[in-house]
């Protein structure tokens, strides 16, 4: 689990196809590699992954293809930055939100307006996760834990504060470009409680009848 505070920013060293799929080095920048063992997890622009061989400032960690098709980790390069965090430790302060590194979907940027010494950021999400985004709720994109600021429908608009630019890579981040979005984990449990015993029928989405069935509406 991750709180989405990034604590350094690394960069795509090498990329090692392997057998269909690929082994990446992760070259960490400042972040201190002290405490991590190997198996650790570490996110990498929000995408959990398992450090399979560490070095005094690099990991090495494989990607699976079900991870290269849902992520932006498909499209890296060497050289690509990437924002990087550690696991949470019970311990320590849960300064954004409970964050699993598992991405949801691929977004995009599709604004990108100055406001005051902030920058306001448009996204449009994939329209099967619009319904979990909610004005003044919790997102994560690349790994960054944001407050929502507006919701449109598939279109978000978050607004990235100075410190946020600076220690994130969302400052090089343009108009066009491909985000990894995690929603909120909470969001996500309450639409399969909410289907009770219809969950093990296969049934998808949330539902007029689904509401009324469990109370939420008359």
């Amino acid at each position: 689990m991750f709180t989405g505070i990034i604590l350094a920013l690394g960069q795509i060293a090498a990329i090692q196809p392997r057998g269909g799929d690929c082994r990446l080095k992760i070259s960490t920048g400042n972040l201190s590699m002290s405490d991590t063992a190997l198996g650790d997890s570490i996110a990498v622009n929000g995408v959990c992954l398992t450090a399979v061989e560490l070095g005094d400032h690099f990991f090495y960690a494989d990607v699976s293809n079900e991870t290269l098709s849902c992520t932006t980790l498909n499209t890296a390069k060497v050289g690509t930055q990437v924002n990087l965090e550690l696991a949470l430790l019970a311990s320590g302060r849960l300064g954004g939100h409970i964050v699993s590194g598992h991405v949801d979907g691929i977004g995009k940027v599709v604004d990108k307006q100055a406001d005051g010494r902030s920058i306001r950021y448009k996204f449009k999400a994939p329209d099967n996760l619009a319904k979990y985004i909610s004005e003044k709720g919790s997102i994560c994109i690349n790994g960054i834990s944001l407050t929502v600021n507006q919701v449109d429908g598939a279109y978000f608009s978050v607004n990235i504060v100075p410190h946020t630019l600076q220690e994130t890579t969302l400052a090089s981040t343009q108009v066009g470009d491909a985000v990894n979005l995690e929603v909120d984990i909470l969001a996500r449990y309450l639409e399969r409680l909410m289907k009770g015993e219809a969950a093990a029928q296969c049934q998808t989405g949330v539902t007029e009848a689904l509401l009324q069935s469990s109370g939420f509406i008359k």
